[in-house]
């Protein structure tokens, strides 16, 4: 798995990494959450919140978006044949008021991320109900060519679940 890091700005307590469009890729994105708010003294509560919002967001990324195209090559690990040439940009910040935002920006697709109704017997669809849950609050936020789906929890004194949707 080879992801890149992306430059962020000098002091800011934010974390960016460009990884493979495809499902071994989002492995190595939530390894580095972990350790990043770990170092941070997050408290581990909030940790694995974060990071199954990110398995979440990532995963629906690589299953139902383009990759963003590639700037410079990204070698693609020979265990993820799904892959599609390209990336996604992951990355998360803490906020001054103590908000951890978490975003995956991709190419988009042909439909806008949304909430599903599944069956009870169906299995997937549950991924932005359970981002929902667990977040303040989450949305979608378009520029051309990508799409960047974000999520924010408190990172510090109790989680807030049940955020309300809202699109940026």
């Amino acid at each position: 798995m080879v992801a890149r890091a992306v430059p962020v700005q000098a002091g800011s307590s934010s974390s960016a990494m460009a990884v493979p469009h495809g499902p071994a890729s989002v492995s190595a994105a939530r390894r580095r959450l972990r350790n990043d708010l770990g170092d941070r003294s997050i408290p581990d509560a909030v940790i694995d919140d974060a990071v199954l919002i990110l398995s979440e967001l990532l995963s629906n990324s690589c299953r139902h978006a383009r990759p963003l195209p590639v700037e410079e090559p990204v070698d693609q690990p020979d265990d993820d044949a799904d892959a599609e040439i390209g990336t996604v940009l992951v990355s998360w910040r803490m906020q001054g008021d103590g908000l951890l935002t978490l975003e995956v920006t991709d190419g988009g697709a042909s439909t806008r991320p949304m909430p599903a109704g599944p069956s009870v017997t169906a299995h997937g669809g549950r991924g932005l109900n359970i981002v929902g849950q667990l977040a303040r609050d989450w949305g979608v936020r378009h520029a051309p060519g990508q799409v960047t789906v974000w999520a924010e929890l408190p990172a510090f004194g109790q989680v807030a679940r049940g955020g309300e949707r809202r699109s940026a």
